[in-house]
């Protein structure tokens, strides 16, 4: 067994997170394979485990904060070298930087130097899970699959129309080649075509009943941007069959890539009406505040997600980066963008606690790996990560868990492109990936 000691935050919903100020996290089994055995007050932790806490097994981060992984549920890992390139809107931005950059993992050798470069970088910020854009190439996929670590969902994106020709698959290939790779990948491929501008009804409504069968996730983007929505709305009324659609969200309905493991990036401009199909085929909505955030904050300025209305109408939802329309990697600039939008904006309810829920526990449960992944206790992978407590010499012993993430989540947004040095410890099943002094 090993020990580690610090403030402990546990996410438990929106409005509870466990919170134990001079605690003790046990872990036990070898690195790799390491599980959660016992979350407790130091004091406790004397009492039960005795002198098996000794110097060489235990260690001190009682200046600091033990928080458990993050789920990033919607991130293109292919586009990490555009995600702070100029952001003037959507579409532009795909076609002047985004295409081109995935264009060069056609090359295996490529695809296998920067896959290996990304989740690296992605351990050491401590996500541990969540859904995942490839491009088009099967080796891309390939190399991601090799290198994430964690509860992850990949999928090559397809492409049938409306593409650069470069980027652009026939049919049956993008049908053939879903077909090779749920063969191969089974549960961790997510059928992904990348929205309903680029891929064709067919494509979508073959693969999604391919998925359907395998019982994989299907993901894609939904209602980001009001020239996306017009424009799909546009090209999918002159196609037969869908001559009557009446939004972006009936689309989907119709060719199947609805339910209760799809999941929609953005879902910023829905509709009453939308919001009830999402509800009633349990669709999960990914919102991404960063991608989403003024051109200013270098976003792609698409608007603020209403996250109340979501949670009224019963639709399901997480957070993530969307790397890289989003700019940057950590999760913690995602839950501070996420609290400091809606703050601006006037909207209550938008706390620290709920951001730190968003981007663990909930993309766990989403996901369906809650049971062994997505915040504290007994039985649970050994995901964490140790950051810094914030906040000069006020002590956590008298702060609750929103004042102690508000300090940590300010710190972080100081600097935006390297909070990876908030990190001083990140920890996946009990093996250390990243370790600061």
């Amino acid at each position: 067994m090993k020990f580690y000691l610090g403030t402990i935050l546990n996410p438990k919903s929106d409005t509870e997170c466990g919170r134990i100020p001079s605690g003790v996290l046990v872990v036990s089994g070898a690195p790799g394979r390491a599980k959660i055995e016992d979350v407790l007050s130091i004091e406790d932790a004397q009492k039960k485990y005795g002198k098996s806490m000794r110097s060489s097994n235990t260690f001190d981060f009682r200046d600091s904060v033990i928080l458990p992984g993050f789920f990033d549920m919607h991130f293109h890992w292919v586009q990490d070298e555009v995600r702070t390139m100029p952001k003037d809107s959507l579409l532009q931005w795909l076609e002047r930087y985004t295409f081109p950059a995935e264009t060069k993992f056609s090359d295996p050798e490529y695809s296998k130097k920067r896959a290996k470069i990304f989740f690296e970088r992605l351990s050491k910020v401590g996500t541990f899970g969540g859904a995942v854009f490839s491009s088009i190439h099967e080796g891309a996929l390939t190399a991601a699959m090799r290198e994430a670590k964690g509860d992850f969902v990949i999928g090559n994106v397809l492409m049938t129309m409306n593409s650069p020709a470069e980027l652009t698959q026939s049919e049956d290939a993008a049908i053939g080649l879903t077909r090779k790779l749920i063969k191969k990948y089974g549960k961790r491929l997510a059928f992904t075509p990348r929205f309903a501008i680029s891929t064709s009804p067919r494509v979508m409504k073959e693969g999604a009943r391919i998925a359907d069968r395998a019982r994989c996730f299907k993901q894609s983007h939904l209602s980001e941007n009001r020239d996306e929505i017009e424009f799909t709305l546009k090209l999918y009324r002159g196609m037969p069959g869908f001559e009557k659609v009446k939004s972006y969200a009936e689309i989907y309905e119709q060719v199947g890539m609805l339910g209760s493991r799809a999941l929609m990036a953005h879902g910023i401009h829905l509709s009453a009406a939308e919001l009830k199909v999402l509800s009633k085929t349990r669709t999960a909505i990914v919102h991404c505040p960063t991608s989403n955030a003024p051109i200013s904050e270098r976003g792609l300025g698409s608007g603020l997600f209403d996250f109340k209305m979501t949670e009224r109408a019963g639709v399901r939802w997480a957070l993530g980066s969307d790397i890289g329309g989003g700019p940057v990697l950590s999760m913690f600039d995602v839950m501070q963008s996420f609290v400091e939008q809606n703050k601006r904006a006037g909207v209550k309810g938008a706390s620290c606690i709920k951001a730190l829920y968003r981007a663990t526990l909930a993309g766990a449960e989403i996901l369906g790996v809650s049971n062994h992944a997505g915040n504290f206790r007994k039985g649970k992978d050994a995901n964490f990560l140790v950051v810094p407590r914030a906040g000069g010499e006020s002590s956590d012993a008298r702060d609750n868990a929103e004042k102690v993430l508000a300090r940590i989540f300010k710190k972080g947004a100081l600097d935006r492109d390297r909070q990876d040095s908030l990190v001083k410890l990140s920890v996946f099943r009990g093996k250390v990936l990243e370790r600061k002094s």
